[in-house]
């Protein structure tokens, strides 16, 4: 049982590390994913014959809005990850409902890391702005790898977690 809750918490705090790296890296280094987004917001390299253009984003502000919006939710998303493995730590030897109750902070960081690729990458930028479409701004399948991963951690996490054997408790 120790050795789940710990595993549970590695898990949460991997998650953390992936979405503090994305983060920094956005932060540092804008040019690297700024122009995607600008790219998936514009519409500017899906199909020619797309009917959908109407709905692209081509003022500057809005675009850097939406990257800066993009990077804020990675940034808490990861505070609220590692708060979390944190709390877990902190817990892994208290009851059940103890170490259940501390799980807030992760499960609220890995949801909002969750749907962050899934509803900002893969249905707005995917299919609201048919980043599908492009051969050059598509980043369907780098936010399908990250959603799958941040889902199967959440997925992990809130299993339930019963109390430690006493023997095992003081070991």
């Amino acid at each position: 049982m120790l050795m789940g809750r710990a595993s549970k918490t590695a898990v949460v705090a991997a998650i953390a590390l992936l979405l503090s790296l994305v983060a920094f890296g956005n932060i540092t280094d804008d040019g690297a994913n700024l122009p995607f987004v600008q790219h998936v917001l514009a519409m500017d390299t899906i199909f020619p014959s797309a009917t959908i253009r109407y709905r692209a984003i081509e003022a500057p502000a809005l675009q850097q809005t939406a990257y800066l919006l993009i990077v804020a939710v990675e940034v808490v998303s990861a505070v609220l990850c590692w708060f979390g493995t944190a709390r877990l730590l902190r817990h892994l030897r208290a009851p059940g409902a103890v170490f259940n109750r501390a799980k807030s902070a992760a499960v609220s960081g890995l949801t909002l890391g969750y749907l962050l690729w899934q509803v900002g990458l893969i249905a707005i930028g995917g299919e609201w702005f048919g980043m599908w479409m492009s051969h050059e701004w598509n980043g369907i399948e780098s936010a399908f790898r990250f959603l799958v991963m941040t889902l199967g951690a959440l997925i992990y996490v809130s299993l339930p977690d019963g109390d430690i054997p006493e023997s095992a408790a003081h070991s």
